[in-house]
């Protein structure tokens, strides 16, 4: 059974991606600099890696896609993920939040 302070740390990380989301996830292309598309990506794999190291999985390789737009789809895949595995430990939740939080958008 989820216990209280798992339900406060999943919120607190679908918060924090709601809130990045709704800043990036209308840019036009040409505000995706290069520097800021790495950045969004390195979060990405962060996030990958979060979720990897609880289901006991290798880390693998987050595809870079060509379209810049699909950065925004691809953090929501990977909060999805993190929130969909039985059971994940806070500290980790707590992890990807601040992972979020604190990406330099620049």
């Amino acid at each position: 059974m989820t216990e209280p302070h798992d339900r406060t740390a999943a919120a607190r990380l679908r918060a924090a991606a709601d809130r990045f989301i709704t800043r990036v996830g209308h840019w036009a292309p040409q505000r995706w600099t290069p520097a800021r598309a790495q950045r969004v990506h390195r979060l990405v794999q962060t996030l990958a890696d979060l979720a990897a190291d609880v289901e006991g999985e290798p880390r693998r390789p987050v595809p870079r896609l060509d379209n810049d737009l699909a950065l925004v789809d691809q953090v929501r895949v990977m909060v999805a993920d993190l929130l969909l595995l039985p059971d994940p430990p806070p500290d980790v939740l707590a992890a990807a939040t601040t992972a979020i939080t604190t990406v330099d958008l620049g």
